[in-house]
């Protein structure tokens, strides 16, 4: 078993051209389908926010997005 790299470690790794190109067919990670994007429009202060929500826990911002979806309509049902 290998150890996990640093966030450094990984980005002087990819920042490598030899390292940036794809290794056999995309996946999802967890599996599930995803449908057509969904044009979503933010005010300024509201999407750097988010952004910064997205960075701290290490996730693209739709991915983030999708989180943040999913755990208001757990929280209403």
């Amino acid at each position: 078993m290998t150890t996990p790299m640093t966030p450094d470690e990984e980005y002087a790794f990819y920042a490598q051209p030899e390292n940036q190109e794809p290794q056999g067919p995309a996946r999802l990670r967890d599996g599930t389908r995803l449908s057509a994007p969904v044009p979503v429009r933010f005010p300024p202060e509201l999407l750097e926010q988010a952004r910064r929500a997205a960075d701290a826990d290490d996730r693209s911002l739709s991915s983030w997005i999708r989180l943040a979806v999913e755990h208001e309509l757990r929280r209403s049902a």
